[in-house]
């Protein structure tokens, strides 16, 4: 059955909101200062459209595009919609073996690349011969490949969709693989529109200005773009994210809503006159936000702010209302979301009570179509329609949800399970720790032990944040059997094409023996 509330298609949706608020601001690009409105944007959608199928896109193929945060990439990924073909976004972090794997596996027939990311390309043309058409946008774009600019301001602004329904493929969107090669998800224009429309509805308002600040090759400004249009408000689009820069941006371009990354680092920067100078009243953060600073990081910058938990897999999950103030400094993740159904289950799969942890299932409308050519790995993930996320939580008496960690992320030491999750967030609360990793290692006594891995943070070292220092901190927040035996540091970690840190690579990095790092049991 049909989702209530959304459009047959993102080019429907957006041609419904551009004859409702032609002439309003959807979307300025930071620092570029290009500025376009509703009906401008649809224009270059539509003239990229008519690029596309004349040059020979049709309905169906599946287009690579690697570019950074700029005008073309929400411009031909609305292009591709209204046409129907399905875009590949690349990671433009990604090295040649990296995109060469994903060009050949999602079957591109197109890429659209920017200039800088060139090398990389030509790096592996000759093992790609899936691509048939190259598209280049930057500077120094006209000697190599089809300049996509000039085309797209030269085609007509008329575009005629065909027939599209809300179930058709939009995107292969790769996951981060921090086992391995990424996977790609399926996922439709319902996809998209699922996950925009509860939050379109839930906290945003036709005056509001949203702040995206990722890049669009990830899933989150692709669905916040959704999010605008489907609540008609405005979107700033900066070109990367800076912690130090981030306040800054809030109050340059009077934004009222935003999605915070990693908001601990914004919590380290130096306190500034643009904290409270503001008109924000909205911070949204994913799971994992330290709970001990929750309190004071809403003082501080005079917003609430409120988690939320949800994977490419399956869209939007959960989330804590606006005005739930419940949630302040209480670590949940808030409530099953709109078209969301979900249960904590045993290894077995069965429901668990109240307050017991286990592994989350969800259900609903709108989620992802498997992993392309990965049957196998897609039967792993579903119990006939309930996907695991392979997340463990637990659930109040109040109905609140808390994420505890990763099944595969727990650490069995002795009778107690530990959420390396869990330390990790206690870690990195410490002011002089930047970033960390919290692994297993084997132990003879205790069948397992934790070991933290630590990234001083700039101008700090092990002789500065000594380790007795780590663990004392520690011990004052966690219980004791959660503490970290082994700390060892590192001046960076493994992590894959989309900065998550590869703690496989850490863990079975060598036989730990406990002689290389401290160990607090010994080092006393």
């Amino acid at each position: 059955m049909p989702v209530p509330g959304i459009e047959k298609n993102l080019g429907t949706l957006l041609e419904k909101a551009v004859a409702e608020q032609g002439e309003k601001m959807l979307l300025h690009i930071d620092p570029a200062g290009m500025t376009l409105s509703y009906r401008q944007f649809n224009d270059l959608v539509n003239r990229a459209a008519n690029v596309l199928t004349t040059e020979g896109t049709q309905q169906g193929d599946h287009v690579a595009v690697m570019l950074p945060n700029c005008q073309e990439f929400p411009v031909v990924w609305l292009a591709l919609a209204k046409i129907g073909a399905v875009m590949v976004p690349v990671n433009k972090g990604y090295k040649a073996h990296d995109l060469e794997y994903v060009i050949n596996d999602s079957d591109a027939k197109t890429l659209i690349i920017h200039s800088d990311f060139k090398a990389t390309f030509q790096q592996v043309e000759d093992n790609t011969p899936g691509i048939k058409k190259v598209y280049q946008v930057g500077e120094n774009s006209d000697d190599w490949g089809i300049e996509l600019s000039s085309l797209i301001n030269q085609a007509s602004t008329e575009f005629t969709m065909t027939n599209i329904p809300a179930d058709s493929l939009m995107n292969i969107q790769y996951t981060s693989g921090t086992t391995g090669f990424p996977k790609g998800c399926m996922l439709t224009h319902e996809y998209w529109m699922t996950l925009a429309l509860p939050a379109a509805k839930s906290i945003m308002q036709a005056d509001d200005i949203f702040l995206s600040v990722p890049p669009f090759y990830y899933m989150d400004p692709q669905w916040e773009l959704i999010m605008c249009l489907f609540s008609r408000c405005s979107m700033v689009l900066a070109d990367r994210y800076s912690p130090s820069n981030f306040m800054r941006l809030i109050n340059k371009h009077n934004i009222t809503v935003s999605w915070a990354i990693v908001p601990t680092w914004i919590y380290k920067q130096p306190e500034s006159k643009y904290d409270k100078d503001h008109h924000l009243r909205l911070l949204r953060v994913g799971s994992g936000f330290p709970a001990n600073i929750h309190q004071d990081f809403e003082k501080r910058f005079n917003v609430r702010t409120r988690e939320g938990f949800g994977m490419t897999e399956i869209g939007g999950c959960l989330s804590v209302d606006l005005d739930d103030d419940f949630a302040t400094g209480s670590g949940t993740v808030g409530k099953p979301s709109p078209f969301r159904e979900v249960k904590i289950v045993d290894d077995d799969g069965n429901s668990l009570l109240q307050g017991e942890i286990g592994e989350l299932w969800v259900k609903g409308p709108g989620m992802f179509k498997g992993y392309y050519k990965k049957p196998e790995a897609t039967a792993e993930v579903f119990n006939g329609d309930w996907f695991r996320t392979g997340d463990l939580f637990r659930v109040d008496e109040n109905g609140y949800y808390y994420i505890v960690g990763r099944k595969k992320d727990m650490i069995r030491r002795s009778s107690e399970n530990i959420s390396a999750t869990e330390v990790e967030g206690v870690l990195t609360s410490h002011p002089s720790i930047v970033s960390a990793a919290v692994v297993s290692v084997p132990d003879v006594d205790r069948g397992e032990e934790v070991k933290a891995f630590i990234i001083p943070a700039e101008g700090k070292s092990p002789e500065t944040i000594p380790p007795e220092e780590v663990i004392s901190y520690c011990r004052e927040r966690i219980a004791e059997f959660k503490v970290p035996r082994y700390i060892e540091y590192r001046a960076s970690f493994p992590v894959t094409a989309t900065g998550k840190i590869q703690k496989h690579s850490l863990a079975e990095d060598g036989t730990h023996s406990g002689k290389d790092c401290f160990d607090r049991l010994k080092d006393k």
